[in-house]
């Protein structure tokens, strides 16, 4: 007897940005899945071009250049490398392998990520103590959280914040979600989950507390809770990680029901 794939007949709803889904989606098809696209977050370019500009104008004078995500290596190399090229002494440093692996797809090299926990906290242990006069800039949201900048001042950094982009909530139809049982969503933002139950209205915030929620982050999981979210199981980041809790999850559902 064939064994079924291991996400036959699941229905998952993925919600990040609009264009950052397609690869997750089409994986999640050869396994047999429904993936729905429903994005919560929409990227735009930064208010104010100039501090990018400045930025880019004087990237040797920096020790150390931070991505907070994979939207600011886009948004920010894609518009630097138009530019000019990226100096070699530079270092970056970024959150997770996502945007490690986009910041070497586009010739930075020398990249600092941590490689267990994906977070601001995990990536400032592998900073320096001691950042005493370094100038340091930082590409990220407008609305960015203040922790990496906070903490890298604290050591003696001079910290350039540069906004590269908005974050926005989108106008989203939750009739793309269908009126079929969802089994699972994928949330990789505690922005993206407020923005999520924002979007649904009652009916579909019944279906998100019945389905299983898949999240990167403790963080994320702990703002669930806050919204009466049960169902959670934690992921290992990026799709890899995202695929391996999704058909994990099913198969030990499948075993409890042999």
């Amino acid at each position: 007897m064939t064994e079924p794939l291991p996400l036959a007949g699941r229905r998952i709803v993925l919600t990040r940005p609009a264009g950052q889904n397609e690869a997750l989606a089409a994986r999640i098809a050869a396994l047999g899945g429904e993936a729905l696209i429903y994005p919560v977050l929409a990227i735009r370019d930064a208010d104010d071009p100039q501090p990018l500009a400045d930025a880019t104008a004087q990237l040797e004078s920096y020790a150390l250049a931070v991505f907070v995500s994979p939207n600011a290596v886009e948004r920010a190399l894609d518009y630097i490398l138009a530019q000019r090229t990226w100096p070699a002494s530079l270092p970056a440093a970024t959150v997770g392998p996502g945007s490690a692996a986009a910041l070497r797809e586009r010739g930075v090299t020398d990249v600092i990520s941590p490689v267990t926990r994906f977070d601001s906290e995990h990536l400032l242990a592998l900073l320096p103590a001691d950042m005493t006069g370094a100038r340091v800039v930082v590409f990220r949201g407008q609305d960015g959280r203040p922790l990496l900048g906070d903490t890298l001042r604290a050591r003696g950094a001079q910290v350039d914040f540069v906004p590269c982009y908005v974050r926005e909530r989108p106008n989203g139809d939750a009739g793309v979600l269908g009126g079929a049982p969802i089994d699972a969503f994928v949330v990789t933002s505690s922005e993206g989950l407020r923005n999520l139950h924002a979007m649904l209205d009652a009916d579909g915030r019944e279906r998100l507390a019945a389905a299983e929620i898949f999240v990167p982050h403790a963080r994320i999981a702990e703002a669930a809770r806050a919204y009466g979210l049960e169902h959670l199981t934690i992921t290992a980041p990026g799709d890899e990680g995202i695929l391996s809790a999704l058909t994990g999850f099913w198969d030990k559902v499948r075993h409890r029901s042999d």
